[in-house]
């Protein structure tokens, strides 16, 4: 892991500033190092800062009332999280938990919310991420109310595609799959049924999946079908 600030400028929040603005950010937080299967949050904790990653990759999960966890979504490099309790001040809404070695850059409360003051691009900008993020939520909750095994399954594919994947000439790429347990819990089912899905989306011939890679053949028939 580098002490460079570049990533500064792929955060979505941040990207259409300026270099003398991002090195000012870069020098009022702090890196901190998370071992893989570390909680970096957990639920209900007061809010006091905002977190971007640097480098690695983390789980946004909530604990159903049976003791199951659901995974909200899965964020990686230059992803960031802690935005709404420092915006509404209350605590933290769901767990926060390294999915592998995660560099992460924190910046305190008070020193995020003078930056929305003086910068007010920065805040045009999160709530255009945080739109996406509702209209992404929205469709999580439609999927885990409506569709059956199949849609809930295409639906997280959906998402991992927006997060992670790479587009050329009408397909979709997802480099690495989440794990299949981590995969049933962001669907909100079980690991066989995530592997007998995913094998009878390929027989349809929807997929391509070589080990934890997975390409979507055609994207737009894809979200036309499953959205």
């Amino acid at each position: 892991m580098t002490g460079s600030n570049d990533f500064l400028k792929y955060v979505p929040i941040f990207s259409e500033l300026n270099d003398a603005t991002i090195e000012q950010i870069s020098k009022i937080g702090i890196r901190k190092t998370f071992k893989k299967d570390s909680v970096v949050l957990f639920e209900h904790e007061t809010g006091s800062a905002l977190f971007v990653i640097e480098e690695g990759k983390v789980k946004i999960s909530r604990v159903s009332d049976d003791g199951r966890e659901v995974i909200l979504t899965i964020l990686n490099d230059s992803d960031f999280f802690g935005e709404m309790a420092i915006l509404d001040g209350l605590s933290r809404s769901a767990n926060v938990t390294a999915m592998e070695d995660s560099e992460l850059y924190i910046i305190q409360r008070n020193d995020f919310v003078a930056l929305l003051q003086t910068h007010p691009e920065i805040s045009i900008a999160l709530l255009k991420e945080l739109t996406k993020r509702m209209r992404s939520a929205d469709l999580k909750i439609k999927s885990l109310s409506l569709k059956d095994a199949e849609g809930k399954v295409a639906t997280v594919i959906l998402q991992l595609a927006d997060d992670i994947g790479k587009i050329k000439n009408g397909t979709v790429e997802i480099e690495k799959l989440p794990l299949q347990h981590d995969f049933a819990n962001m669907a909100g089912t079980s690991r066989e049924t995530i592997s007998r899905t995913l094998h009878s989306l390929v027989k349809k011939g929807l997929i391509d999946l070589k080990g934890s890679k997975l390409r979507i053949i055609n994207y737009e028939k894809f979200k036309e079908l499953f959205t």
